[in-house]
């Protein structure tokens, strides 16, 4: 088991540390106290700047991830194997990073017009995004739950921002609720595991789950118990229904930072335990993650068409997407080590498209939320007229959603297609028909808000051109740019997802 401190010559000696490697986290650190320093010491109207030091913060922090990417990583590997700094953290702590940063871009406006208070606001950004950058690299029980709860309690509070409204508090209670029973029962599940192997590191449970232990009944319980407390998380049914009130009542740039980069943190934790903790047990996991990916990509695609909620509609937009993510862990474990590889590049490759696309898609709904006052999706009627640009960008995301060239999401469902049933797998063939499937329905709701932003009239009539501001302008460019860009060159992100692997692994 890993320890800040290691037992040596009978005494107790403080381990090395990789400073370098930990430079990342460090940075969003300095940067989180430097906001706190603004918030105390600064008056009201000063305490703008807050957003300024956040996003410079988060554009700093990805330098040192170049600088370690072209070093050798060997080093990268402190606390007994505890915390690793390896390609698949470096490009996580990224897609993590960028989620920030235009998390930051598409609330300053909000913040400024006092929807809820600045100071506190981006201190907890910071604090989450620190929690997850710290659950890429975790490859311990213990340190995943520490930095499981670091980016949760903060995201709880933002969830609840709204404190004043009854949307609000619904939307806090019923995400911390939830969310205090999903720990319950992934802390229930790492115990069996524990007590088990004897060991937290991840890479030794690995080893004794490949071996005797992996075939008794407890291990098979702790197993899918761990795995149930993550699936919370990232919104797969039936663990959903937390989702869509809670995306609903929080300010919609915390909905946004919900969808993509708190999502993506409970499949990297899902990604290291499988692929390093759990895969001596891939016969138990597929079926598993069959059963949940199908359901989960089925039930919010098929609750999302009913829906008249712009909110609502991408919530349940995000449950049917977790539910394509999870595909590919569905042929876990099967065919050879190729097939692994193309497996957790896929799911890699996917989530970092992903959060671009929503984040943009959002970024969209922000600003017209701003005309508009309405969450509802009539109030969407007429939008070309008006703001021609908006209903562009907002089709071009949405054909990314559904999978259609040239923006760059059919190259991530191509992806997640050519894993599932190149494993040549009953499992996968059926995962790869419940895909295509889900793709066609998905497209009814997608297409239904581009038949409302381009065919019908404007629900009052006034066609005045939408003002966007300029941190909103910069968040749509930004994702619309990367959106059609890698959708033409996909090798772009293709690479990085390839190089995303583990240091320790027993699949790879």
């Amino acid at each position: 088991m890993s320890s800040v401190l290691l037992a040596a010559a009978g005494g107790f000696v403080t381990p090395e540390i990789d400073w370098h490697a930990l430079a990342p986290e460090l940075v969003i650190l300095a940067t989180l106290v430097i906001c706190l320093l603004i918030d105390v010491f600064t008056d009201e109207g000063s305490r703008w700047t807050a957003s300024s030091f956040a996003g410079i913060g988060m554009l700093a922090a990805m330098v040192p991830l170049f600088t370690l990417h072209m070093r050798e990583l060997d080093a990268g590997v402190m606390f007994g194997g505890g915390y690793v700094v390896d390609d698949f953290s470096l490009v996580l702590k990224g897609l993590f990073l960028m989620a920030g940063y235009v998390t930051v871009l598409i609330s300053t406006n909000q913040i400024a017009e006092g929807d809820y208070p600045e100071g506190e606001y981006y201190q907890l950004l910071l604090a989450a995004v620190f929690g997850m950058m710290v659950m890429s690299s975790s490859r311990d029980l213990i340190t995943i739950f520490v930095a499981f709860e670091m980016l949760s309690i903060p995201t709880y509070l933002l969830a609840a921002w709204r404190k004043r409204t009854q949307t609000g508090i619904e939307a806090g209670m019923k995400y911390y609720l939830m969310g205090v029973f999903a720990t319950g029962v992934m802390l229930y599940g790492m115990s069996l595991i524990f007590g088990g192997t004897g060991t937290t590191l991840i890479s030794e449970i690995g080893e004794q789950v490949a071996g005797s232990f992996g075939q008794k009944p407890v291990a098979v319980v702790g197993i899918i118990f761990t795995l149930v407390g993550f699936a919370f998380k990232v919104s797969a049914v039936p663990f959903q229904n937390w989702a869509p009130d809670t995306y609903e009542g929080a300010p919609t740039p915390v909905t946004a930072f919900l969808s993509v980069a708190s999502k993506s943190a409970g499949f990297v934790a899902m990604l290291q335990l499988v692929f390093i903790g759990f895969f001596g047990r891939a016969d138990v996991i597929r079926p598993f993650m069959f059963i949940l990916a199908v359901l989960t990509m089925t039930v919010g695609n098929v609750i999302a068409l009913r829906q008249t909620n712009v909110v609502r509609l991408f919530a349940y937009s995000s449950v049917a997407q977790a539910g394509f993510i999870l595909t590919p862990l569905a042929v876990v474990g099967a065919g050879d080590a190729a097939t692994q590889s193309q497996v957790l590049s896929s799911v890699v490759l996917y989530l970092l498209i992903y959060t671009v696309v929503n984040l943009g898609a959002f970024a969209v709904i922000i600003t017209v939320s701003r005309r508009t006052r309405s969450g509802e999706l009539a109030s969407w009627g007429g939008l070309f007229t008006y703001a021609p640009g908006l209903a562009v960008a907002m089709a071009v995301f949405l054909f990314a959603l559904g999978g259609i060239p040239p923006a760059v999401g059919w190259f991530a469902k191509f992806q997640l297609f050519t894993a599932v049933v190149s494993a040549h797998t009953a499992l996968g063939y059926a995962a790869g028909v419940a895909m295509a499937v889900n793709s066609v329905i998905s497209l009814g709701y997608y297409l239904g808000v581009m038949r409302t932003m381009f065919m019908d009239d404007v629900p009052d009539g006034d066609t005045t051109p939408v003002k966007v501001p300029v941190a909103l302008s910069a968040a749509v460019g930004l994702t619309l740019a990367a959106t059609l860009l890698v959708g033409v060159m996909p090798n772009l992100v293709a690479d990085l997802a390839d190089h995303a692997t583990f240091t320790l692994s027993l699949g790879l």
